[in-house]
């Protein structure tokens, strides 16, 4: 991986940036939203200074492969992936745009993050440990780190700007979008989920956890941002996945592990990473790509 190819920050001085999250640049284009996946990684809702090479390819190119999957089950914000059909405007970028960049839809995006847990694990798992609950749902006695729930869970988190977000209850998600709204919520998060990992399991890969986000077409809810990627979900290699324990993934767990042996007290600013946890990272992200699709990502 060629490292003068990392896209930390996009710079069109003629698009209207409309917002910058950890990793994505946001461009406004009036009815349409130009979104940018660069190779910003974040940990401990703490961007590093590090970029990872081919990070927003990988991400926008699973992203793709999942709203083809998934396009049955529910209508999606993607228009197309394909630069050279990008507006006449952006072609300018396009070397900086080619396979890390979707044209999409824009919607009103609505205030939940939308996550769906089939196995126990991250904060879930320290919630259980504490109240053998999830989001006010309560589950059975004696279950282990890492286990398989009896059924999948649906436990929403507020989607805060800045800081960690909140886990809330499905009421609290019914009076901040309405009772409906929040039962088509529920139920599309769960479908996609259960159907994509029937999938992913056949490919080898265990999707512990996701979280998807909706908004608003017209009167038509879609899904939109990333889906089911490495940096929205908790991806586990099935053949070394063991219960009782945290799983090894195909994400930025390199980089977590690597940050909690050293005295950082996670502000900023983040410290540099050595070369090593970069590559060693760089691969996990491509291996979820090959294993999920069979191909290989050139990035």
């Amino acid at each position: 991986m060629d490292k003068t190819k990392i896209l930390l920050y996009t710079d069109f001085k003629d698009l209207k940036l409309f917002r910058r999250g950890k990793v994505r640049d946001v461009d406004d284009l009036n009815d349409k939203l130009l979104i940018v996946s660069t190779d910003r990684i974040s940990c401990f809702d703490v961007v590093l200074p590090n970029g990872l090479p081919g990070k927003g390819k990988v991400l926008t190119s699973i992203s793709c492969f999942w709203f083809d999957f998934i396009k049955d089950i529910i209508p999606h914000h993607l228009i197309t992936a394909d630069v050279n059909q990008y507006p006449r405007e952006l072609q300018k970028y396009k070397s900086e745009l080619a396979g890390r960049s979707m044209l999409v839809k824009k919607t009103k995006p609505l205030p939940v993050e939308c996550i769906v847990r089939g196995y126990l694990s991250g904060s879930g798992w320290k919630e259980y440990q504490a109240s053998q609950s999830i989001c006010g749902i309560k589950l059975a006695a004696g279950l282990v780190e890492s286990g398989k729930l009896s059924e999948t869970i649906f436990t929403p988190s507020t989607k805060e700007d800045k800081g960690h977000d909140i886990n809330v209850s499905q009421k609290h998600v019914e009076d901040l979008v309405g009772l409906a709204t929040a039962g088509k919520l529920k139920e599309a998060s769960i479908a996609v989920y259960q159907e994509a990992s029937r999938y992913a399991l056949g490919k080898g890969i265990i999707i512990a956890d996701t979280k998807f986000e909706f908004g608003m077409d017209g009167d038509r809810l879609i899904i939109i941002d990333e889906v089911l990627t490495p940096d929205s979900s908790r991806f586990w290699p099935l053949d070394q996945y063991k219960l009782g324990q945290p799983q090894p993934s195909f994400d930025k767990q390199f980089v977590r592990d690597y940050l909690e042996t050293i005295s950082w007290d996670k502000t900023p600013p983040a410290p540099e990473l050595p070369g090593e946890i970069i590559s060693k990272t760089s691969e996990k992200y491509l291996e979820a790509f090959l294993r999920l699709t069979g191909k290989e990502l050139k990035v």
